[in-house]
């Protein structure tokens, strides 16, 4: 009796502690094993894999986006399930055909009204299937369209990510398939990968410039991050995005350690997909990167106990976003 006694104290600590080891966790590596931000209304979908990012994104975990509630599923299920007679109209009916059928039963006297009983079990049971019918025809009909059954989104064939035909590497490209700017254009080595049979949903037209663009701002985000840049970190990402960073940039101050990102540069990088949302544009691209991530000491400048100057690679997918014509922001950030 004295384990039973016991066992609700025990079981406190251990849900404390293990309260402790999760918050422990996500102040070690606030960055590591999810996403944040927002990709409008495909926030809670994943984005297409690619040659960059094979794998599946990490789900977003936090953002300012609403997401699916419960609600809508309870509600489909219910609309699903029906009970005896099913949902809708045509349930409502043959509910109220077999209340007032049993109501007559009980009023005609007696045994007298079973041959009119079961006459209504036979009419419920011929109206029942007739509505069953009418419900898969109509259902039928409402099924959506398959995926690549329709005509395929337009290509922009002036870039590196089109969809059919692969357009042939440039010399002096970018990782990211524009002209100039950093990752391997340098070198006269592209990156990308072709991925045969791969069609690239891109409703907007991404072209060079914005590829150019996608690059810079990897290299810039990390740069105003490891400079503590808060100023720069509002022009470049959105609102959701600049408070999740500058939250990591307070809970390194009070650690007492500066997060320093040095030596970015982009390996290999596509296009997963572009749309537009009334006025608003969106493009998510998987960024395959190096970079040295180092932590220090606040006031020493000393490698923290776990910090390393190595160059490190990782994969992330960024979601981009502007107003149609405007200059492209920040908007999500994935692990995969």
């Amino acid at each position: 009796m004295k384990i039973f006694k016991r066992f609700p104290a025990f079981m406190g600590v251990l849900l404390l502690g293990a309260a402790m080891t999760v918050a422990a966790v996500g102040e070690a590596d606030a960055r590591k094993g999810g996403g944040f931000g927002s990709r409008g209304t495909r926030t809670y979908t994943a984005p297409p894999s690619t040659s960059t990012a094979p794998s599946a994104a990490q789900p977003i975990q936090r953002s300012a986006t609403p997401a699916p509630g419960p609600q809508t599923t309870a509600n489909t299920a219910n609309a699903a399930r029906g009970g005896l007679f099913g949902g809708g109209l045509g349930g409502s009916l043959l509910r109220g055909l077999a209340i007032g059928g049993l109501v007559g039963l009980l009023l005609g006297g007696g045994f007298g009204g079973m041959a009119g009983f079961l006459g209504l079990l036979l009419q419920v049971g011929l109206i029942a299937l007739v509505a069953m019918l009418a419900f898969r025809f109509f259902a039928a009909r409402r099924q959506p369209t398959p995926a690549g059954a329709g005509a395929p989104y337009g290509m922009n064939r002036d870039s590196m990510f089109g969809g059919g035909a692969e357009p042939q590497p440039q010399p002096g490209r970018s990782a990211l398939g524009g002209m100039g700017g950093s990752g391997m254009g340098g070198m006269g080595k592209p990156a990308y990968q072709p991925a045969p049979n791969r069609r690239v949903k891109d409703e907007i037209g991404i072209g060079a410039k914005d590829f150019d663009t996608f690059e810079a701002r990897l290299a810039e985000v990390q740069d105003a991050y490891s400079r503590e840049d808060r100023d720069a970190l509002r022009r470049l990402a959105t609102p959701e995005v600049f408070s999740v960073l500058t939250e990591e940039l307070d809970r390194n101050t009070a650690h007492g350690v500066r997060n320093e990102v040095r030596d970015v540069k982009l390996l290999q990088g596509d296009l997963a997909e572009s749309w537009r949302e009334g006025n608003t544009e969106y493009a998510t691209v998987a960024l395959r990167y190096q970079m040295r991530d180092i932590m220090r000491d606040r006031a020493t400048g000393a490698l923290t106990s776990h910090g390393t100057e190595a160059l490190e690679e990782t994969t992330e997918v960024w979601t981009f976003t502007r107003p149609r014509g405007g200059e492209w922001t920040l908007s999500a950030i994935q692990d995969v």
